[in-house]
């Protein structure tokens, strides 16, 4: 009888540790700091960069910003941690990224393995190659011995000892590891070829002196689909971020947006999606521990997923990236997020 009081104690006191320890997680940890800690690229233009001013803008870091505007009631209460292929994970992992926004793809090992929870697909992508349209090349198929920069630590680098082991060619392979080092080696000539994600491509080449000097091939050799990540091991952090993501998606699709939220959210309408949206119907922020007023927070910061898009990769932009598979499932795209309700 002794032994199994000694075990039930135990047992007890085992419990209300961890009960304790998940009650004080990356949500509160944030909240105290008054600042989100964000990992992002080291530089990708329309995605993730800093303007001349050091201010962090693109379609990554509008997410970062919706994020703290939902969280801490300001989305300018960001600091944006530049990180290559290599360190993205040590440094979300390691604590010292609350967030990883930074056109990673969702795969298995990386779930599984490193530990991480990705929250969703913000941005369908699939692997490209550019090269200098003087090199004469239309298709990827033709790219046998050629030099290519790709970068390390990236599913890009695995797709394409794939892609060229699968066409019996062979290639020389230039390892980089930013963004802008893949660049700066392809316009001196280092590499006939770049090969990123096809948006990277699209990014890149925009911010060429002759961007019509280079062509992107037709090819997509993969499947990216992107998305934001946190540690796992914290459910209540995974919620407010995810949540947070599906809401801007599911507020283009009810057209809720920057400019009109804040009427929604003064008035009660007949939209009972748009209502628990706002905040009018129901109490959704209380489930992630937040207050009703999170969503409506998250879409004055940045606007819907629809108007960032638009605003920093969209066809009025320098990148020109048209919708595609990113488009809401009712315009022809596969974007769309369960309900709030």
């Amino acid at each position: 009888m002794k032994l199994f009081k000694t075990l039930a104690v135990s047992a007890a006191v085992a419990l209300a540790s961890t009960s304790g320890a998940a009650t004080a997680g990356t949500l509160q940890d944030v909240q105290a700091r008054g600042e989100l800690n964000c990992v992002v690229t080291t530089g990708v233009a329309g995605f993730a960069a800093p303007d001349d001013a050091g201010r962090w803008a693109g379609f990554d870091v509008d997410f970062c910003r919706a994020t703290a505007a939902a969280v801490l009631g300001d989305g300018n209460k960001v600091k944006f941690i530049p990180t290559t292929g290599k360190t993205r994970f040590t440094v979300l992992n390691s604590g010292e990224g609350d967030l990883l926004y930074r056109n990673t793809t969702i795969t298995m090992s990386r779930d599984a393995d490193l530990k991480l929870t990705f929250l969703g697909v913000n941005y369908y992508d699939g692997q490209g190659f550019m090269v200098p349209k003087a090199l004469g090349v239309t298709s990827a198929k033709e790219l046998d011995g050629a030099s290519i920069c790709i970068q390390t630590g990236t599913t890009t680098e695995l797709n394409l000892a794939d892609y060229f082991r699968a066409n019996n060619m062979s290639y020389e392979p230039v390892a980089i590891e930013t963004n802008e080092e893949g660049q700066v080696n392809y316009l001196a000539g280092r590499c006939d070829v770049y090969t990123t994600d096809a948006s990277g491509l699209a990014s890149t080449r925009g911010t060429f002196d002759s961007p019509n000097a280079h062509i992107i091939l037709p090819e997509i050799i993969s499947k990216e689909p992107l998305g934001p990540a946190v540690r796992q091991g914290d459910d209540q952090w995974a919620d407010v971020t995810r949540w947070v993501l599906n809401v801007l998606i599911a507020a283009e699709e009810a057209g809720l947006t920057q400019g009109n939220v804040a009427g929604h959210a003064a008035k009660a309408g007949n939209n009972v999606d748009i209502n628990r949206m706002v905040g009018t119907e129901g109490d959704f922020g209380s489930m992630i521990g937040l207050d009703k007023q999170w969503a409506v927070r998250a879409i004055s910061a940045v606007g819907n997923y629809g108007e960032i898009f638009e605003r920093n990769i969209g066809v009025n932009t320098g990148l020109g990236l048209a919708r595609g598979l990113n488009a809401q499932w009712t315009n022809g795209g596969i974007l769309y997020s369960p309900p709030v309700r």
